[in-house]
């Protein structure tokens, strides 16, 4: 199986998320961070200590983030060597393309599979360090989704 680096919940409100898991589960946070992508202002947080990681998401209506109907479970993050080619063999998989951030600058995909009701999300291996740095200071590198080769056989 390959390692997912992190579990996201997309929420109403992120103080609120983080201090219910902080209460629960004692799960520690680095800092809530502003964020931007497009037209969208966002807020997100990694949990410290991982991976893997919980990712909490606070966004606006309409945007990839968009939790007007609830806070829920919203994706499993891997990170990918090319995001490009990756989010097509997960498309021809059943896995289609939900949101692509290319368009915007960036460089991750949601992909939809809806058999469990949540996504999956591609990152692009490049931008790993940022995030290390950023987030997970002290974290050793994190593998990426790996696919089996189909026509190699079983």
């Amino acid at each position: 199986m390959n390692a997912f680096y992190h579990l996201c919940f997309v929420v109403r409100d992120i103080g609120q998320a983080t201090e219910d898991l902080t209460r629960t589960l004692g799960v520690t946070w680095s800092p809530v961070r502003a964020g931007t992508l497009g037209d969208w202002d966002y807020e997100i947080v990694f949990s410290t200590g991982g991976p893997p990681f919980f990712e909490v998401i606070q966004g606006p209506a309409g945007s990839p983030w968009d939790a007007t109907d609830g806070s829920r479970f919203d994706h499993i993050g891997y990170w990918s060597e090319d995001v490009t080619t990756d989010k097509q063999r997960l498309a021809d998989r059943g896995a289609p393309i939900e949101f692509d951030s290319c368009p915007y600058g960036r460089s991750f995909t949601y992909h939809r599979l809806d058999s469990i009701g949540a996504r999956i999300e591609l990152v692009d291996l490049a931008v790993q360090p940022g995030f290390r740095d950023a987030w997970a200071p002290g974290a050793g590198a994190m593998p990426p989704l790996e696919f089996d080769d189909p026509a190699a056989g079983p």
